[in-house]
């Protein structure tokens, strides 16, 4: 079978996938349930990372001692390396998708340290493990999105029809990170990003793979369901005091659904850096 793994290098995740794809279910209601459930287990594994990250953020904000000898956040930070370390120790997750972290947190960092010192928002707590006036965990949480694009591209064999130049796709990426940064000064062209977005992929289609045939799906709207799920997170860690937005300062409110708008775009960074790693295929 295609998707069997033998190799001894495979993750541990990667052998359970196997075994899960070479089931024999029987046609009609049960193949489509059971088809079912594998969509949620290989979505479950693909955002493992940020789902413990998120549970962490909620336990501690309910549960940890106000009077630790050790900052919330910097438990957060300590946490998440912890988690990262087991994941590698466990082979519940490659190198290749370690690395992929590590470069979103280095981008997720950067935009943190301008946007916490322009105001956007801020980190309430105080801590030892920062820099400046963003505590290293802060990274992880960008870390997260990046490695749940790179597992779900793997796990469901992403392929695409309709897939624009590479070259596009990259200054697309380009110019929106470079106005997350320069709308403070210049114009938000925000506007004229998203209609460059649809205008470039309104006919792509991302095919993925739940169980043994490739479904396909807009790539737009793909993008639109997993923004509007790290919307719904984002208002679960603001919720936690994880982070605050300015009107957030005196007491908890629902994230503003223009931040939608952010995560569409800032999915599209994360998705064209994944590309870099896994070049995007053709459907057969």
């Amino acid at each position: 079978m295609r998707n069997a793994l033998s190799t001894t290098g495979a993750t541990r995740f990667a052998r359970i996938r196997a075994r899960l794809e070479a089931a024999q279910p029987e046609r009609g209601p049960a193949a489509w349930a059971y088809e079912f459930f594998l969509f949620g287990f290989k979505q479950g594994w693909a955002c493992l990372f940020g789902g413990l990250m998120l549970a962490l953020l909620l336990a501690t904000h309910l549960f940890y001692p106000k009077d630790a000898p050790l900052a919330r956040y910097d438990f957060l930070t300590l946490a998440a390396l912890a988690i990262q370390a087991a994941m590698l120790a466990l082979k519940l997750e490659s190198w290749r998708e370690a690395k992929v972290i590590a470069v979103f947190h280095v981008v997720g960092t950067i935009m943190e340290l301008f946007k916490t010192q322009a105001g956007s928002w801020l980190y309430p707590e105080p801590s030892l493990l920062r820099i400046g006036a963003v505590p290293l965990f802060s990274g992880f949480m960008y870390a997260a999105v990046g490695s749940y694009i790179a597992r779900v591209w793997r796990i469901f064999d992403f392929r695409y029809t309709h897939y624009p130049p590479r070259w596009t796709t990259i200054a697309l990426a380009i110019a929106i990170y470079v106005n997350f940064f320069a709308h403070h000064w210049l114009p938000d062209v925000r506007l004229a990003l998203f209609a460059l977005t649809g205008l470039m992929f309104w006919r792509t289609i991302v095919w993925f793979r739940p169980f043994r045939v490739h479904r396909p799906m807009p790539l737009l709207l793909g993008w639109l369901l997993v923004a509007l799920f790290i919307w719904f997170a984002e208002n679960i860690g603001t919720f936690a005091r994880a982070w605050a937005y300015p009107d957030q300062r005196h007491g908890w409110a629902m994230v503003s659904i223009g931040k939608l708008g952010a995560w569409y775009l800032l999915m599209i960074v994360s998705f064209v850096l994944v590309s870099l790693l896994h070049r995007p295929a053709g459907k057969d």
